[in-house]
């Protein structure tokens, strides 16, 4: 694929660029326990977004989207938003660089990648991160990863609109390759851990439904959310999220709590300990383990959370019984996008002929599916060498 960029970039702007990709990314584990101040457990994948880039000596930034086969120009002393909606992301970051200062010289752009745009796998932070890293390298500021990472965040609420939490772009940008990165999203400290898949691949099946449920619920869950820490601050005062809660204050106080929100604070209590529990599998090697812990956050979000759908049900449920499936639960908001699924390689191919026949079936929808592998997060490919005559 990056040659493919690198050549377009050349056919177009007539220069050697320098070449960078960036990853999108899984969550292994720990859903909605972002904006709850809790852990997640995601990792980069091999679906990426390649960047070339050169400086262009005007005051003016060129970019080319490949994958959509679109051009956009815009002046640097002007950066705002604009109706191209990619170009949001791009020009959002840009800002970021512009607002801390960081002088940013003129520049062309082209990116394209191979990632599902859709599927959940986080193409916009793909995007974000990527160029973050980009600017930094071609003009030398020195930024630390972190401080990137805030830069892509903001560029998505401010650009994009998406008030999305930090998970994705840190996925992105702080990737490595044979390792889950557990996040704590309260202070962001993070720690890797190894995920054992010489026998194994992760493999995601896509429902292509979006319910139109997903962003009104997701509200609603953050609001239950908040509910159930106003109630248990009455007794604990030192609880400032659900990060803070145990089962056990729960349960002391469930009379208390409206049935609904009480299952919802479970969940998210239960989620944040599975995380913790699964990155002991992972550390010693216990997959199949680590597979139960799968199931059991699908199925808490299934009856706890109530974010799944009957698409996302059936096809957790059809991996549950066959050979070779260690794990399988939705990923992501909910109300459709993937399922993840960990497959014994021997098994894979049966595996997703299996599930897209079952699903066709009981859908009338082609199944698609992709397989994963995990990388390493935003990094330079290549830079230009002064060719000579």
């Amino acid at each position: 694929m990056e040659d493919i960029i690198q050549q377009k970039f050349e056919s177009i702007f007539q220069a050697t660029p320098t070449l960078v990709r960036s990853p999108g990314r899984v969550n292994l584990i720990g859903e909605h326990t972002d904006y709850n101040e809790g852990f997640v457990l995601p990792a980069a994948i091999n679906k990426e977004i390649y960047f070339a880039i050169a400086f262009n000596g005007t005051d003016k930034l060129r970019f080319h989207a490949h994958d959509l086969e679109e051009s956009a120009e815009f002046y640097l002393a002007n950066i705002g938003k604009t109706d191209i909606g990619w170009a949001n992301y791009l020009l959002g970051v840009v800002k970021q660089f512009q607002k801390a200062t960081l002088e940013v010289k003129g520049f062309d752009l082209v990116f394209g990648g191979n990632i599902p745009i859709g599927a959940g796998l986080s193409s916009s932070a793909a995007v974000e991160c990527g160029l973050a890293f980009a600017l930094d390298h071609l003009h030398g500021f020195g930024l630390e990863r972190l401080t990137m990472v805030r830069m892509a965040q903001k560029a998505e609420h401010e650009f994009a609109g998406v008030l999305c939490g930090i998970m994705d772009q840190f996925a992105s940008m702080f990737g490595k390759q044979h390792h889950a990165v557990k996040l704590d999203c309260r202070s962001l400290a993070y720690e890797y851990f190894p995920v054992d898949m010489q026998e194994y691949r992760i493999v995601l099946c896509d429902t292509q439904v979006k319910h139109s449920l997903a962003s009104s619920e997701y509200n609603t869950r953050r609001q239950e959310c908040e509910a159930g820490v106003a109630l248990l601050q009455q007794h604990y005062p030192e609880v400032q999220s659900l990060r803070d809660a145990t089962l056990a204050m729960l349960e002391r106080y469930k009379e208390e709590f409206d049935a609904v929100v009480y299952k919802r604070c479970k969940y998210i209590v239960l989620e944040n300990a599975r995380v913790e529990e699964a990155c002991q599998h992972l550390q010693c090697g216990e997959m199949e383990a680590f597979g139960q812990n799968m199931y059991a956050s699908h199925a808490g979000l299934q009856h706890d959370y109530e974010v799944s759908c009957p698409e996302l049900d059936f096809l957790v449920a059809a991996a549950k019984g066959k050979a070779g499936v260690l794990g399988a639960r939705m990923m992501g908001g909910g109300f459709g996008g993937c399922t993840i699924n960990l497959v014994r390689l021997q098994e894979i191919d049966s595996f997703i002929a299996q599930q897209q026949e079952a699903y066709q079936r009981k859908f009338g929808i082609s199944l698609k599916t992709y397989m994963a592998e995990i990388v390493n997060g935003s990094s330079l490919v290549a830079q230009p060498i002064t060719k000579t005559a």
